[in-house]
């Protein structure tokens, strides 16, 4: 669905057109400045009165066959008979607009729920928040300008940074730190226990998790994704790291300054990752592995041993992206491949012992 313009209750109505748009974004107008604009959707979705957005010349063909009114496109495209606005960042620009257009009213001044549970110990700079039932635990401290939506909750002994937002029901253990503009989505969890057990007398023994997380400045952390608290250390995520949801971070990991970990990634204990590490959707880690700075691993890939830095790899043994590519090629062919050598055995009169 498209974004409209929100309604207002009161004055007179105020057309919104091309050019406004652009001065919102401080874009460049070629053609009709003056043509009013009512939504904003994308390429696939847009009708006539909506403003679209261009990401990369590629998609250039889509919007000659849009029926959107208007896009916002890179700076290198030419007319096409509707008006543009050329910008630096289309995709960012787009988002502007929508948020300009949306017209929700701003959030409501910082407070502190009568529903909340903050210690008589937390020490809280100005301008937090804390949402309904939510709990500020023994000894925390968090910084200006942070927010803890609806049954979010801080352990004893948190230590969170300045303008983070925990988003409803995100947990953070107890003695966990969580550095400046860290955002946890719904539902995850920092600082659980790690998986450690021993094997004695017939039965698993528990060993203590000790430890704790940090988490350095500028993490986003998605929903129902969780980083354990490591044993007797912390278990580390670097500055700048995006992780989506649903993904596992066991303990004693150190993951680098700003990795990618997609959906469903699971990275097993004392796991240390390099600087600008990618994994993609459903990547399996074994324990004890060190990945170079800059690897990127493929979908579904598992890894069970060390990565140099800059690889690609791909496939269950992990290897090099075109090594395993060769491989799965001829792993396709092995039925065909089957047919011929019966086809050599039986000329040459050979049979199946």
């Amino acid at each position: 669905m498209g974004v409209q313009r929100h309604a207002r209750k009161k004055g007179p109505t105020v057309t919104i057109t091309v050019r406004h748009l652009a001065e919102w974004v401080r874009g460049e107008v070629l053609g009709d400045g003056d043509l009013p604009i009512s939504s904003a959707r994308t390429l696939a979705e847009a009708q006539p009165g909506d403003i679209t957005f261009v990401e990369h010349d590629k998609h250039l063909n889509a919007w000659h066959n849009s029926r959107a009114s208007a896009a916002l496109v890179p700076l290198s495209v030419p007319v096409n008979g509707r008006p543009i606005i050329r910008v630096a960042d289309p995709l960012m620009a787009f988002a502007q607009i929508v948020q300009q257009l949306r017209g929700w009213p701003p959030e409501s001044a910082p407070s502190i729920h009568p529903t909340a549970h903050v210690h008589p110990t937390a020490q809280l700079a100005p301008g937090v928040s804390v949402g309904p039932f939510a709990v500020v635990g023994e000894n925390c401290e968090i910084g200006a300008n942070t927010t803890l939506h609806a049954g979010a909750v801080l352990g004893r002994f948190c230590k969170v940074g300045e303008g983070c937002v925990l988003h409803p029901h995100a947990v953070v253990y107890d003695g966990c730190t969580l550095g400046h503009r860290v955002v946890l989505h719904s539902n995850s969890v920092i600082g659980a226990d790690g998986f450690g057990y021993r094997f004695q007398n017939g039965r698993h023994v528990k060993v203590p998790q000790l430890g704790s997380v940090e988490v350095e400045d500028d993490v986003e952390i998605g929903a129902c994704t969780t980083i354990d608290r490591g044993t007797f250390g912390a278990t580390r995520v670097g500055a700048g790291t995006k992780i989506d949801n649903l993904v596992m971070v066991g303990h004693n990991c150190n993951i680098g300054k700003h990795n990618i970990l997609c959906s469903q990634v699971g990275i097993a204990g004392s796991t240390t990752t390099g600087d600008y590490v990618v994994m993609a959707g459903q990547v399996g880690v074994a324990d004890h592995v060190t990945i170079g700075d800059r690897v990127t691993i493929m979908a579904k890939s598992g890894v069970s041993g060390n990565i140099a830095s800059g690889s690609q790899v791909l496939g269950t043994p992990a290897l090099p992206h075109r090594e395993q590519a060769r491989i799965m090629s001829s792993c396709e062919k092995l039925p065909e491949m089957r047919k011929d050598l019966n086809r050599v055995k039986k000329h040459l009169g050979l049979e199946d012992s």
